[in-house]
């Protein structure tokens, strides 16, 4: 080496010794050693993360994992009999020792929070101005005029196109999508420098969910605010998140970069969350289907278990004739699945009810099993109903809470005066093996249930009269992503084994491809789109149908554009 060569390496190794090493950002939240507990039980364990500003985190997992615990301990809104050690430090404040009265200035001002359920959230007899100048109350501004100016501006930046409308209106009168659009308003308006948003699209059809995030990641960005995302998805966690944090009883399996943890999951959880998420697993499903698709294939829809031709309904609402389901025509082969699509107001619950002889048509007919449910009493419906069964959205509402699983399951048998005594208490542990629940549970009520065992009961309460045909209304819309595989692999291999057709409605469109085999995509009470499940997703004709299939949580491709600054975005109301 030349010695003009040593001089320079030499000199460089010299500076590079000197040079000051730069000051990592302080960030502006940083979680150290949480742990959480209620008596001696310790629901979280030494969790720690940090949230740079402008920058956004996930917190995924189940139910029961501890993602909201970490978000009220954060918040400092831990219910009665809590306790937080460790070290949560905003903007540098230590926030866990100091007092409630120390800690109320940063929250609504500084940290703002958006819950999971708005209809929950909001006061039912009070209009949304009255609420929304409760929370313009931490903007420090006297001036009523002024603050309901700013509430107005605000629900305006948040895609509202009609804000003194929503300010006057109850929050009945507005769809999910409003309200929590009016929440997420509520929650930036005095622009807090971090927004806790607690699923803020669980309940939310998916074009809508697609809206309020994008919502979410263009506040973000306008307004430097760090999100901390609490969601079980974790497609939409990797689209929406720089970092994520995967939890399982209260410990973190893994964290990191949103691409390295969604793209290469090194925990068997995280991997797990990843199979169970419909949209990045359309095939998983595939083997049990085939019953389905072979009989598809082979005609055996000559006669089919259901036919709905030419259907019409309409409704007379303050003196105007609404048309909820207009011309509806579609058919179900035995064995197979039919899935009716569509957002919020499309038609679909009409079209459940017309279906179940719950409510009568305008016009046209349907017959299930060959039986018309059309022009019928609900006594004469009788016969029909043994073999037509449904399945509710929410188990937790449509299940009596007073009643055990023995008596929740057995009380159609006993209706129907099925069998002996002997026989219905066989068909009962029967139906509760068939949903792969066992019979330790008989005795329990709802409320000693997780969420996946309560719909396993509402599932086996609609087998145990061996019904021909099960409509299922949203089975899945309210449970983990894992929760969810677990009920479709049951509900498939109940298919598959005892020949059963159904008629599945969701506007989860991924859910629908892993299930179904073929589809109806409802807009405005109307058939827009319609055949087999893979034609339809593979090459939709109508802007409609594109639009939902747009809307689908793609994972880490997307969250690499949502980090991308974000143009203003023009949303309709829902």
């Amino acid at each position: 080496m030349a010695a003009q060569d040593r001089l320079t390496a030499n000199t460089f190794t010299r500076a590079e010794r000197t040079a000051p090493v730069p000051l990592r950002p302080l960030p502006l939240l940083r979680v150290d050693g949480l742990s959480v507990s209620y008596g001696p039980h310790e629901v979280v364990t030494n969790v720690g993360f940090e949230l740079g500003r402008g920058e956004s985190l996930a917190l995924i997992g189940e139910s029961g994992s501890g993602k909201s615990t970490i978000a009220r301990a954060v918040l400092r809104l831990l219910p009665s009999g809590g306790r937080a050690t460790g070290r949560v430090a905003f903007d540098g404040q230590e926030v866990l020792d100091i007092s409630e009265r120390g800690f109320r200035p940063l929250r609504g001002r500084a940290i703002g929070f958006v819950p999971q359920d708005p209809a929950n959230s909001l006061n039912p007899v009070r209009t949304i101005g009255a609420q929304a100048q409760e929370a313009a109350a931490l903007l420090d501004e006297p001036d009523t005029a002024i603050r309901k100016q700013l509430i107005l501006e605000t629900f305006a930046e948040v895609g509202l196109d009609n804000p003194q409308r929503v300010y006057d209106s109850y929050p009945h009168q507005l769809s999910g999508g409003m309200l929590q659009r009016v929440l997420i308003g509520l929650a930036i308006l005095p622009r807090p420098a971090l927004l806790v948003a607690d699923e803020p699209t669980s309940a939310l059809d998916v074009t809508i969910q697609k809206r309020i995030l994008d919502l979410l990641t263009r506040l973000q960005h306008d307004f430097k605010i760090s999100l901390l995302l609490i969601t079980h998805d974790l497609a939409i966690a990797a689209e929406r998140a720089n970092a994520l944090v995967v939890l399982k009883d209260g410990v973190v399996q893994e964290a990191g970069r949103t691409a390295s943890v969604f793209s290469s999951p090194a925990s068997a959880y995280a991997r797990k969350l990843r199979a169970d998420v419909p949209a990045l697993n359309p095939d998983r499903y595939a083997a049990l289907r085939d019953a389905g698709f072979q009989t598809l294939k082979t005609g055996d829809a000559a006669t089919p278990k259901i036919e709905v031709s030419a259907v019409t309904k309409t409704f007379t609402v303050d003196g105007k004739t609404l048309t909820a389901a207009s011309d509806l025509s579609f058919t179900v082969p035995a064995g197979t699945t039919h899935a009716l699509v569509g957002e919020s107001g499309s038609g679909k619950t009409t079209a459940i009810r017309l279906l179940l002889g719950l409510e009568q048509p305008d016009a046209g007919t349907i017959s299930v099993a060959g039986e018309p449910i059309t022009g019928r009493s609900p006594q004469a419906l009788r016969s029909a109903w043994r073999h037509l069964q449904l399945v509710y959205q929410n188990p937790f509402t449509s299940l009596d809470p007073t009643w055990t699983v023995e008596q929740l399951v057995r009380e159609p048998l006993d209706r129907f005066k099925v069998g002996t005594r002997k026989e219905r208490d066989e068909r009962v542990r029967e139906a509760l093996a068939d949903v792969r629940l066992g019979e330790h549970l008989l005795s329990r009520k709802p409320g000693a249930l997780s969420g996946g065992q309560r719909q396993r009961v509402a599932i086996a309460r609609s087998l145990v009269l061996e019904p021909e045909v099960i409509v299922l209304d949203e089975p899945t819309s309210a449970l983990d992503v894992s929760v969810q595989a677990d009920i479709v692999e049951v509900l498939l291999s109940l298919q598959a084994n005892l020949g059963l057709t159904y008629v599945f409605v969701s506007h989860d469109l991924a859910l629908v491809r892993q299930l179904a085999h073929t589809v109806s995509v409802m807009h405005r009470g109307r058939i827009v789109e319609h055949g087999a499940v893979t034609a339809i997703f593979d090459n939709p004709q109508q802007p409609y149908t594109k639009s939902l299939l747009a809307s689908i949580p793609s994972g880490v491709s997307g969250a690499m554009h949502a980090q991308q600054p974000q143009l203003k975005l023009a949303v309709a109301a829902e």
